[in-house]
This record gives C-alpha cells, structure tokens and sequence, in this order.
C-alpha cells in the first residue's frame, strides 16, 4: 500500500467519547475558536512573518458531520462528532433492506453509524427545514469545519477532498464520484454535497485580518473493495488526479479509555501517569479492559457493543487499570494486523505509530511484543498535521513530490519485540475472552 512519507500505518490517537447523548455535538464556534489561536500561535512561535507562508493544510476528523448553510456560512445545527450513534436505527433498516453488498462494492465500507451518511441523514430529518433547503442547494456537507471560515469567499467555498468524501458512504471510490443510487438510499441530496478534489489543492485563500496575510488553503487530508476479515478499502489520498488506496482499519476507543480512567473514574490526573503507573506492576492482574464504549469497530462491527472490565479482584488497583487500559490499545491493533495479514497475505514489516499514546515508551513496547513486529515512532509524533501541510506544500510548489517528502521523516526510536511466546500467547488467550464475553459470540 503506498502512502504520503511520514504517514503511520496505524495511528494511536486520543479522542473523547461522545456517545449519542448532549455531549456528542460540537458548535462551530467552539471548534473555529480554538483552530484560530492555534493557528495564530503557531505563526508567532515560529517567528515567520504571515506574509512568508507558502500555504495552510486543514485536517479533520473524518466521519464528524456538519451542515451549513450556504447564503450565511453558517451552521444550522452544532457539528455531530465522529463518535456519535444516532444513525443506528437507519443502518439497521439499510442492512435488512440488504444493500449492505452494494455500499462495501462502492464505498469499501461497511454499514455503520460511524460514517457520516447517517448523522447527515438524521440532521436533515431532525432541523426544521434542513432537507428543504438541501433540497434547493441552499444547504451543504462540512467535515472540514475550517475551510469556509478561514477563506475570504466564505459563502462560495463548498469543496472537500476525496479522504473525506469516502467516509460519508455516499462517494464511489472507484469511479471518484458522488453515488446517485447510494444518496438516494439514505435520502441525501446530492445537491447539498461538496466539489471533490485531491488531497494537493488549492481550496480558496484566507482574509489577511485573520493571520495577517491572504494565504492559499492548498492542502486537505482526513486524519487516515470489502475485505472478509471486515477491514476497509479507502482512499489513501489522490494526487494529481491518481488515487493511491490503503486497506485501514478503525478502532473507536484508545486513547479515549486513558480519558475515562481520568474524567470519568478520577483514577489519574494526567494521561501521562498511566506509562508510571503501568510499569509499577509486573502484569494486569488478570484485568482485561475491552473499551467498547461506543461499540467496537474493526474487524468485529458491532455498534452495540458497551465496555467491559473483566478480571476484577480485591487485588486489582490504580495500577491494573491503567495497565489493562493501554494493553486494550496494543490488543486492539494486534486484532487489525492480523486481519491485514489473513486479507493481504503477509503482515507489515515495521509499524510506525504516531500521536500523543505513542510518547509512551511502555505502551509502544508492549504494542512491539503483541503484535511481534518492531514500532518505529518518529521525532515528530503529529503526523496527521504534518501530512496535511505536506499536501500543502505540494500544491503550492514548495516540495516536488513524494520523493522529497520521504527525506523529510525522521525515527525517533524502534521498539523491537522481545517477549517469549509462551508468555504472549496467555495473554493474547485472555483477551480473546474477554472481547467474545463482550460480544456475546465466540472469537475465532
């Protein structure tokens, strides 16, 4: 699978669990508010005069859905978060009409409240007016929340790239276009939808009162045929017309379990404490954290799946917990690689990990000894930003290629597998367990 220079092929992020309740909506204004002083930041640390940026890269959360309307720019109901399952229900119908074959043929994805199609689907039936106005073209599709903000003719930007566009299951990735057919299922206007282009564009060009000079918005990226392992087929990113396809797997709670144990159990102040905590204890104690806290995703798919801790003595503390927490992660990413491997054949030589988990040492090594492959993490651990600034780049004339994106990644550290196999294969038994109690089915 080819992929951009410096992109992971498996990402360990942090996201917050936002189950279909009051908290599992965003307002633009939260988001915009908080993208603008980062940006604005970001140019003063640099010490770069506005006037010296050769251009901005936008990434997003892919399958986060809002609609706006298009004479004021303006939302008309507060974004609906990737984590969100309000679109249960409709999937649930759609897989009994049995279309399921058809969305996986054109989309490379499976049925599930996780794309966007649904959220969009339920904005439309759910805010008075909205389907009428989609209808007359007065309403669009945002998953890149910043892009009518940040350029100058906010109302006439309406356009996405095509990582973003093939999670809505509406976009046939292999013709590159929106799908009749599948819009007309989930009553989707196609009119509401946005212009496709590739990952290195030139999407519009920003007011100079915003960072201080008019500069080009040229790069997009989405942070990254059906497989019978239940993998995904997606598009990678496209370039200069060509699509480069990647087969991904989604896992919905990592680092967010982290965030549970903090938020929501008061076990840790910090994420941070959790590598200390882990290593003050030789093992989990027999506790297996199975984080389906908004169902599971790759390669099991079952929406209705909830969270699981299984394993629970008078012995169990702190310690355990933030243990079995970020074993779940390592677990999980074991369950895609071997997946990848019964699909394509042969697993990953080198998996390179990146984002705020992977600072921890602990966490990446046991990731190395789970999946029993090294684990390269690189000096620069954003590399969703990075490669959206790439892509940027690229459009712009600052870069020539890949080629000359590949000098720019640096490794930081490997992680090699060392743990014997009579001393995984207990736990990996273990886990197996817990994920079938927690589905209710046995685990192959």
């Amino acid at each position: 699978m080819d992929r951009p220079a410096g992109s992971p092929s498996h990402r360990l992020s942090s996201h917050s669990i936002t189950p279909h309740s009051a908290g599992s909506s965003m307002t633009r204004r939260d988001i915009w508010r908080d993208a603008l002083a980062t940006a604005r930041k970001a140019i003063e640390d640099s010490g770069v005069a506005a006037v010296q940026i050769a251009a901005i890269g936008i990434t997003n959360q892919r399958e986060t859905a809002v609609v706006w309307d298009r004479a004021t720019g303006e939302p008309i109901h507060r974004a609906i978060v990737w984590q969100d399952r309000r679109g249960t229900e409709l999937c649930q119908t759609l897989k009994a009409d049995g279309v399921e074959d058809l969305v996986r043929e054109r989309t490379g994805l499976l049925i599930d409240p996780y794309f966007s199609a649904t959220k969009l689907a339920w904005l439309l039936d759910h805010v008075e007016g909205a389907r009428g106005r989609a209808e007359r073209g007065r309403a669009g599709v945002r998953h890149d929340r910043q892009l009518p903000a940040l350029a100058a003719d906010r109302r006439a930007v309406h356009a996405t790239d095509i990582t973003n566009a093939s999670r809505t299951m509406l976009f046939d990735i292999h013709r590159g276009v929106w799908d009749e057919e599948l819009c007309r299922l989930l009553r989707v206007p196609m009119a509401m939808l946005p212009d496709v282009h590739d990952n290195a564009h030139v999407f519009g060009t920003t007011t100079p009162d915003l960072l201080g000079a008019a500069i080009p918005i040229a790069g997009m990226a989405g942070g990254p045929a059906g497989r019978i392992h239940r993998l995904l087929t997606t598009p990678a990113y496209r370039l200069n017309g060509r699509t480069t396809y990647a087969l991904e797997g989604s896992i919905f709670v990592a680092g967010a379990a982290v965030k549970w144990l903090r938020d929501g159990l008061g076990v840790i102040t910090h994420a941070s404490q959790t590598d200390d905590l882990a290593t003050q204890v030789p093992d989990s104690h027999g506790v297996y954290m199975v984080p389906a806290f908004v169902g599971m995703g790759a390669p099991y798919w079952e929406p209705d799946a909830r969270g699981a801790i299984y394993g629970l003595t008078l012995g169990a503390s702190a310690a355990h917990l933030a243990r079995a927490a970020l074993e779940s992660v390592a677990y999980q990413t074991m369950d895609l690689a071997e997946a990848m491997k019964a699909d394509a054949g042969e697993g990953p030589a080198i998996l390179r990990v990146d984002g705020g988990m992977a600072a921890n040492d602990w966490l990446c090594r046991f990731l190395a000894n789970m999946i029993q492959t090294p684990v390269e993490r690189p000096a620069d651990l954003e590399t969703t930003a990075r490669g959206a600034a790439f892509h940027a780049g690229l459009a712009t004339g600052v870069w020539s290629g890949l080629d000359a994106l590949e000098q720019l990644w640096s490794r930081e550290a490997c992680f090699e597998p060392g743990m014997a196999g009579d001393a995984r294969a207990p736990l990996v038994a273990g886990w197996r367990d817990a994920v079938a109690r927690t589905l209710a089915k046995p685990v192959a």
